[in-house]
């Protein structure tokens, strides 16, 4: 039978689910287990294809060409595998999926509600990715944060599947942070219990604390949270701030999320996680031989998270190559002359061209294809077909 294991966070965004999701299916993989990792989005877009870059982020497209959260950009790179639209489900594919159901008479005139109809629709799209692809152990983080209203219904599909599966075959791993007061010099643990007592009013119970803190949880600490969130003290798990996103793993490992995941949902270890090369790539990422400068041309540089996907591409292919890629940010709006290019372009190994929607920006993006191409600089280019269309230009690839 199929394992659930779900991700949820609290107190504040941006803690990380996707990496802690990803970490975790990793370690499972790891030790031979057929894992997948899905992402529900609580907005009502149907998919995040339309959303303005600085609202959230890149857009990433899977292989199926579905525009989806760029958590699955994590996923990929962290467990190898492909994944496809049913890996993101938005709240606004579900009510879709749901009202052309009732336009369609498939609920014989019953009133639609969202207990059970969405509750349903969400819980048939988590047990669907399971069965097309014959996995053991389904992760599904779940955006937002605990509290929001957008995600109550996450969170009653959520108890309503633990209740219909039993604790033995579904598990929730709640993330939180845990503040440090400079003032106080001491870690604060009642967000995280307020966090909790949130959570469990919705009727949900977590077995395992991640705590993100960027000081090391004391024993005490540990004995404190698990007291008053009502879990073992083995399942308060430290996530200390770290160098890369690709130490986690390793310090998931070192914490034994891992183990407690299998102790609590009955699993065979199988074995112990093999992750030789995870650790070759570690080193060879933290002790480069070389390194270059490449200058990165886009129009959404003051959000990190707009071109998440091409950072990580430096990252894998500096690491591979033994090489430190310092990538320069450089904002194509910025560019209007020659004077501007040779200013911003002095010492470059080479260039990449980012994409992005509509006019703005594309004259300095010109402007600086034009002047590597002239003056033998090595680049690539990333452009969308509808912005080449615009300009009745060729459609450019990459290079």
């Amino acid at each position: 039978m199929t394992k659930y294991i779900f991700v949820t966070g609290g107190v504040t965004s941006s803690l990380g689910k996707g990496i802690v999701s990803a970490s975790l299916a990793k370690l499972l993989q790891a030790r031979g287990y057929n894992v997948t990792i899905q992402k529900f989005d609580p907005y009502i877009n149907v998919d995040p294809g339309t959303l303005n870059p600085y609202e959230h982020g890149e857009c990433y497209v899977t292989d199926d060409g579905a525009e989806t959260d760029l958590d699955l950009g994590h996923y990929e790179r962290f467990l190898n595998e492909p994944t496809s639209q049913a890996n993101n489900v938005t709240t606004g594919r579900i009510y879709q999926t749901v009202i052309n159901k009732e336009r369609a008479g498939d609920y014989l005139g019953k009133t639609v509600q969202v207990i059970p109809h969405i509750t349903d629709e969400i819980k048939r799209r988590i047990c669907r990715l399971a069965g097309e692809g014959h996995y053991e152990i389904v992760i599904t983080e779940i955006g937002g944060t605990v509290g929001d209203i957008e995600s109550l219904p996450y969170i009653e599909a959520l108890r309503q599947m633990r209740n219909d599966l039993g604790s033995e075959n579904c598990l929730v791993v709640h993330l939180t942070l845990i503040p440090y007061l400079e003032a106080a010099k001491e870690l604060k643990t009642k967000p995280t219990q307020h966090s909790v007592k949130e959570l469990l009013n919705s009727g949900v119970q977590p077995d395992i604390l991640v705590c993100r803190t960027s000081h090391p949880l004391t024993m005490e600490i540990r004995k404190k949270l698990a007291l008053f969130c009502n879990v073992h003290v083995s399942a308060v798990i430290e996530a200390i701030d770290a160098e890369t996103i690709y130490d986690v793993p390793i310090l998931m490992q070192e914490e034994k999320l891992d183990q407690i995941v299998i102790s609590k949902l009955h699993l065979d270890p199988r074995r112990e996680p093999e992750l030789i090369a995870w650790k070759s790539f570690l080193k060879k990422l933290k002790n480069p031989r070389h390194k270059v400068r490449i200058g990165l041309i886009g129009k959404y540089m003051e959000l990190q998270d707009a071109y998440k996907s091409i950072y990580e591409a430096f990252v894998h292919a500096g690491a591979v190559n033994e090489c430190e890629v310092d990538v320069v940010q450089i904002h194509s709006e910025s560019i209007i002359d020659e004077l501007d290019l040779l200013e911003k372009l002095e010492g470059l190994s080479g260039i990449l061209v980012a994409p992005g929607f509509g006019e703005r920006g594309i004259e300095g993006k010109l402007n600086a294809i034009n002047y590597v191409r002239t003056h033998g600089i090595p680049f690539s280019v990333f452009a969308w077909v509808c912005s080449a269309l615009w300009l009745n230009l060729p459609v450019m690839c990459l290079i």
